[in-house]
């Protein structure tokens, strides 16, 4: 019993950096409460106490803000990371050494009684913060479930799965999906004049749509070293340093074009201020009739 409280307390300390002390894990860590307690809970519940086994479980939830049933196994140095609002069913499984973050559902998609209606973790599975994992499935060993992911499939072992519903990515995808980018040729001095890389985005506008433009800025960050040497690092709170996200390559590609076109408006009213056609910030109206006969 002091043996694997030991195990529970050294596993806190050495996955959490805000642990300063073990004394401060063993009474100020609702999670490592809520596994001694269900540990009493489970054994109540095998030996027939029921009743008792639930009551445990209840005041366990109040205090803990961790809601596990008795009737779930949970392995050795299982860390609930802040642990509150955690929901674990009855035939939930967890192996060794697994790590689950807050808000997390091990829940169940069937209502018939004496079948397997919660997942099985099995060890060493990272459950990201608000993940919901449902049904009586396996997550495999050493697999890592994205935050906010909603699993309602088996997911093998090694591989991670994000959003909603999940999607699985092994290594091997991960290895499939890194192509190369070609070298750029060297500009000309009046392309260099039209799409000027001084700007402080750093983006030159090329008229490519923007589906062309996520493309190559995807291809070249799973082509730097920092993307893939970060590209292992699991984002248990949904926020990662390679800016992943889709929507957020999006906002940054509108931005650059947005850049890109008020760089070459004001280039453009500048030709035509040396033109002999003054522009005051957009205010005042082109003479068209006078425009033409210049350019002819």
């Amino acid at each position: 019993m002091f043996k694997q409280l030991r195990e529970d307390i050294a596993c806190i300390y050495e996955r959490d950096p805000a642990a300063r002390s073990r004394w401060e894990i063993l009474t100020c860590y609702p999670g490592l409460h809520a596994i001694l307690a269900h540990r009493l809970s489970h054994k109540l519940w095998n030996t027939g106490f029921l009743w008792l086994a639930r009551f445990v479980s209840h005041l366990a939830r109040i205090f803990t803000g961790i809601e596990i049933h008795p009737g779930a196994k949970i392995g050795k140095r299982v860390f609930f990371d802040h642990g509150m609002g955690i929901v674990i069913g009855e035939t939930a499984e967890i192996g060794d050494d697994c790590t689950i973050y807050q808000g997390v559902t091990l829940g169940g998609t069937s209502l018939y009684k004496g079948t397997k209606r919660h997942p099985t973790l099995e060890n060493n599975v990272v459950v990201g913060a608000g993940a919901q994992i449902l049904g009586g499935f396996t997550v495999g060993a050493n697999a890592k479930i994205g935050s906010n992911a909603v699993v309602v499939k088996p997911v093998p072992a090694n591989a991670t799965a994000v959003g909603n519903p999940a999607r699985i990515i092994t290594k091997e995808d991960k290895k499939t999906t890194a192509p190369t980018t070609p070298a750029p040729s060297p500009a000309s001095a009046e392309e260099a004049v039209r799409h000027p890389t001084d700007h402080p985005c750093k983006a030159e506008w090329t008229g490519k749509p923007l589906k062309e433009l996520l493309e190559q800025s995807a291809r070249s960050k799973a082509a730097s070293p920092l993307h893939q040497a970060s590209n292992d690092a699991f984002p248990a709170y949904a926020v990662d340093s390679t800016n992943n996200d889709p929507l957020v390559q999006v906002i940054h590609e509108l931005i650059n074009h947005s850049a890109q076109q008020e760089q070459r408006i004001s280039q453009l009213c500048k030709a035509l201020e040396e033109l002999g056609q003054r522009v005051e910030n957009g205010q005042q109206p082109l003479d068209v009739e006078r425009l033409n006969k210049m350019m002819e």
